[in-house]
């Protein structure tokens, strides 16, 4: 989550040249391409690293800020604009002789919104630190309770809330965790991307839930009572009788946790599977060949 250094990613110097960037990338995107490594979390996330690094330091204009500013690359043109609107107000001022200070230091607060008690601080405008971005992989039984855990960025650690209910893909903003803010600005802030792996024999559609499960025929037929699983527990569940297959029936509020809804659950549907009956007995064969007889007459 820390600032990233391209160079040091592709493993080269800042002194390579075009080339060299050419073949470093090519080597690495080889090695850690998702084709080579399936299945590699690892690999996946180092093989974004290194198109990232590439697609920066590839390109001679963005190099040339990257190696200028470094971590705030992005923010060149906003720098630029403070520079060229600070020389213009140095211009105007030696002009102007009887522009105090005070007034000089009311004008800077209006352009770049943050008092100025003198020409130095005049001259360092505030920029927003960089947001970071990084994903967080959590099972889905992970997600059923709020529950906290502890990140590290930048060398510090971070106690974080996970509500429950967060879906695969959600992205929540922590505000200020993200870069240091430039000349007393405001620090970035910490993007979190949530990466939910399906450890459960549940099928997740939103706050609902849903699975199959296999039902005999005799059940089908007469009607009974069968043993389900929820995410809370084992629940019994009365089968009407001739239940067809493929039949559906919901258990409310037996779904998943609705986010940043305390209480609130989603529904849980069934959808019964028959299972017709193999390796039967002589006995069992005779006593359908009874039933045969008696729904043909």
């Amino acid at each position: 989550m820390a600032f990233k250094d391209y160079y040091k990613i592709l493993g080269i110097s800042k002194t390579a040249t075009g080339k060299e960037i050419k073949s470093a990338y090519r080597k690495l995107a080889r090695k850690y391409h998702p084709d080579l490594n399936p299945d590699d979390k690892e690999a996946e996330i180092k093989f974004k690293e290194i198109n990232e690094a590439n697609e920066v330091l590839s390109n001679p204009e963005n190099r040339k800020k990257y190696d200028q500013y470094g971590e705030n690359w992005k923010h060149e043109e906003e720098f630029e604009k403070a520079r060229h609107q600070e020389y213009k107000q140095s211009r105007h001022r030696s002009n102007q002789q009887d522009f105090s200070n005070e007034q000089y230091a009311d004008f800077f607060e209006s352009m770049f919104g943050g008092k100025q008690t003198s020409y130095k601080q005049s001259r360092s405008p505030k920029f927003k630190g960089q947001d970071f971005n990084a994903e967080l992989h959590l099972n889905l039984s992970d997600v059923y309770t709020t529950h906290q855990q502890v990140l590290t960025v930048n060398g510090k650690k971070i106690r974080l809330t996970i509500p429950s209910g967060v879906e695969n893909g959600q992205v929540i903003k922590i505000k200020h965790k993200g870069g240091h803010g430039i000349n007393g600005g405001p620090n970035g802030d910490l993007y979190i991307k949530f990466m939910i792996d399906n450890n459960s024999q549940f099928k997740r559609d939103g706050n609902d839930l849903y699975q199959n499960v296999d039902l005999d025929l005799y059940t089908a037929i007469l009607g009974g009572e069968i043993t389900v699983n929820t995410f809370t527990g084992k629940v019994k569940l009365k089968v009407k009788p001739e239940t067809k297959n493929e039949s559906k029936v919901k258990l409310k509020g037996k779904g998943f946790p609705i986010y940043k809804k305390e209480g609130k659950f989603g529904d849980m549907f069934i959808s019964f599977h028959i299972k017709i009956p193999t390796n039967l007995s002589k006995k069992e064969i005779e006593l359908f060949k009874e039933l045969q007889k008696l729904k043909t007459k």
